[in-house]
Parts: structure tokens; sequence; C-alpha cells
């Protein structure tokens, strides 16, 4: 009998970890460490991914013209693709209005939510790392990406020998750990099923959860569909010139893993192999977008942050102007840049968001009962928007994808 496809196989193992956490609850623990293990596993390979990856792409590109205009084309994109999930979510949270008369008694602590925020300005001096393995050592992305970059540019100023021979040793450490990727890969569906049972566990009540915050949950991820099913496609179709159909078939288990694990960073290792594997785009794109991408590139955060700072302002009976409401659109444009790839890191930059407009942090507390289930819908959002940047400027590349 043939084994069923691996997206089959992730498909199941979510079904019957909702059951399982449903209906289960006392054996949760018995198999929530499969999917602590499948994240550790992840993160294992993240810091040595990105590195070769970044650097054997960037010595790909060659001379600083090249590096300059793929930069160019994908921060455009970013940005462009962060401005429209905003202006969705920024119509469709003015046009239901789900924080009026909303249940403030929802409130919970969130004393550790505002002790932890880190400023726009402060994320862009980190970016410069003091030790560059202590970075790696707290996981901070944006410095080892900015390393990487570095590194692998001034591997193409040095002389022939030298070049080929790092060049050589980049490449194959980069081989290395896709291969060590594809194992993990193969564990993906007992990962899965053990982080979703847990996830489901935890919740004490979905039907009252839902009933009481439903308006706003459906607000949220209605914008996310938008822009996932009809804005990005649409990018990948008029101006990638590819099938956006196709793409997302070969993205499949990465899409299902994005929204289980609800880390972007975790997943990067999969989206890679997807997207170079199944779409087709080279090495030389998907080393140098992806990792960027995973680190700043946050469409479902900043739409996220967005809405739940206007649902809050709205719960509070505070009419924000257009002229405020254009503020938190700026604000969680750049807010979600320096918003980690980890669980929950969009809710920390909601504090900075709700600052700038001067709206209380308290109001933080009315959205941490579900931000860990909507936490997963943006997630998905997030590394969707990042493979299709891939497509799009592989294309603008002029290479020839199988989608």
């Amino acid at each position: 009998m043939k084994k069923p496809a691996l997206y089959w196989q992730i498909l199941i193992a979510f079904i019957l970890a909702i059951v399982f956490g449903l209906f289960l609850k006392n054996a949760v623990p018995y198999v929530e460490w499969m999917g602590t293990v499948f994240i550790k596993a992840l993160k294992m390979i993240i810091i040595p991914l990105i590195l070769s990856s970044i650097i054997s792409g960037i010595t790909q590109i060659g001379d600083a013209k090249n590096l300059g205009r793929l930069g160019l084309k994908t921060m455009t994109y970013y940005l462009t693709t962060s401005i429209f999930a905003l202006l969705t979510g920024l119509v469709l949270v003015n046009l239901f209005k789900p924080g009026v008369g909303a249940d403030l008694g929802l409130q919970k602590t969130v004393d550790e939510v505002a002790l932890t925020q880190q400023s726009f300005g402060r994320t862009l001096m980190n970016i410069i790392p003091e030790n560059i393995i202590e970075a790696m050592v707290q996981n901070q992305m944006l410095s080892i990406i900015f390393f990487a970059l570095l590194f692998g540019f001034f591997i193409t100023r040095t002389s022939d020998k030298t070049n080929t021979l790092l060049t050589d040793f980049f490449s194959s450490l980069f081989e290395v750990m896709m291969k060590i990727t594809m194992f993990i890969i193969q564990f993906t569906p007992l990962g899965i099923f053990g982080i979703v049972a847990k996830v489901v566990a935890e919740q004490d009540n979905l039907l009252e959860l839902f009933s009481t915050m439903g308006q706003y949950m459906l607000v949220v991820i209605l914008a996310l569909a938008i822009h996932s099913m009809i804005i990005l496609p649409l990018l990948i179709k008029l101006i990638g010139k590819s099938n956006p159909w196709l793409h997302f078939k070969a993205m499949r288990e990465v899409l299902i893993t994005a929204f289980s694990t609800s880390s972007s960073s975790a997943t990067l290792p999969l989206t890679l192999d997807a997207v170079e594997n199944r779409s087709g785009v080279s090495n030389k794109v998907t080393s140098f977008t992806l990792p960027l991408g995973a680190t700043i590139n946050m469409d479902g955060t900043a739409l996220y942050e967005l809405v739940a700072a206007i649902f809050i302002a709205q719960a509070y009976g505070i009419e924000l102007t257009f002229g405020q409401q254009i503020i938190v659109v700026l604000t969680g444009l750049l807010a979600s840049i320096g918003a980690a790839g980890i669980p929950m890191a969009g809710l920390v930059m909601i504090s900075v968001v709700l600052t700038a407009v001067g709206l209380p942090l308290e109001g933080i507390g009315l959205i941490l009962s579900v931000d860990r289930i909507l936490d997963m819908f943006r997630t998905t959002v997030n590394v969707w928007s990042d493979s299709c940047g891939a497509v799009i400027i592989a294309k603008s590349e002029g290479e020839t994808l199988t989608i």
C-alpha cells in the first residue's frame, strides 16, 4: 500500500490533534513532547541554514550592483504587500467596528508584554551586533542576516583562490543543511500532532471564546483571507506571471506547519525547500529573500496589529481621527519589521502601536484570550507572503519556474 503524501499526513495529524486536545486533555502531556522536539530540531538548524544560505546566495549574485538590485526589489515587495495588508485591515475594522460593545471583562494582566517591548529605533541599532557569536546564541536574526550579507559580499572581493575555497565551503554546508532539513521534514506530522493537541487543550472553553470575541476574530481572519487569497495571488499572476494555485500546492505542507507552529523562523527551513525544489526558484533568490522575509516581512502581523489597536480604541469608546489611524498604519508597518519570527511576538509589538496614538496598554488584555489562535493565522500569511515574494522576484530576474 502506497504511503499517503506528506501533505495528507500533516492534515490528518492536524485533525486528529484537535480531537485529541478536545477529548483527551489529560493525555496531552504524553504527546506534547513530540511538538517540543520537532520545534527544537527546526530551531537547531535555523542559524547554520541562514548563514550558509545567505552567504552562498550572495556569492552567486556576484557584484554589488546585482546585490543592490535584488535588495531593492525585495524591500519594495515587502513594503508594498505590508501596505496592502494594512489598508485591507483598516477598511474592514472601520466597516464592521468589532470593538463597539466588546466585553471589557476579558482583560488580563499585560505586565510582561509592556516590559518586553522594543522600539523600532532600537531594533535598527541592534542590527549591527557587538558580538556575532552572542547574536547567534540569542537568535538575533537581523544581526545574523546583516553579518551573513557582509561576509558573503566580501568573499566576492577576495582573491580567486580564496573566493573559490570559501564559496565551495558554504555551498557544501548549505547542501548538507538542506539534507538535514529534509530529514526533519519527515517527522512533521508527529510534531504537528504534539503542538496542536497542546494548543487546543490549553483553551478552557473554545465555544465561549468564539462567542465573546467572535466578531473581532472574524474581522482579523477575513482581512487576512482577502490579503492572502486575493491580493497576493493577483500579484503572482499579474506581476510574477506565474500560476498562484500551483505555487499554493507547492507550499501546502509549509503553510500547515506555519499555522501549527506560529513561527515563521521555525518554518524557514521548510519554506526554503518548497520554494526552491517545488516552485523552481533559484537558490540565488531564495537564499536572499526568504531569510530576510522571515525576519522583516510580516504582512499578517502588521494587519493584525492595526486591527487590534483600532479594536481596542473602539472597545474603550475612543474615536481615532483619520490622522491617528494613519499613524497606526505607519507604526504598524515599522513595528512589524521589528517583530521576531516567534510565537506571540506580534503581541509584544502592539504595545508600540498603542503607545504611538496614546491608547491604554491595558487594552492588550482584551485580546490576550484569542491571540494564540489568531497568531496561527497571521503567521501563515507571513510565510505565504515571503514565498510569493520569492516567486515574483525570481521572475523579475528572468528565471524560468516550474509553476
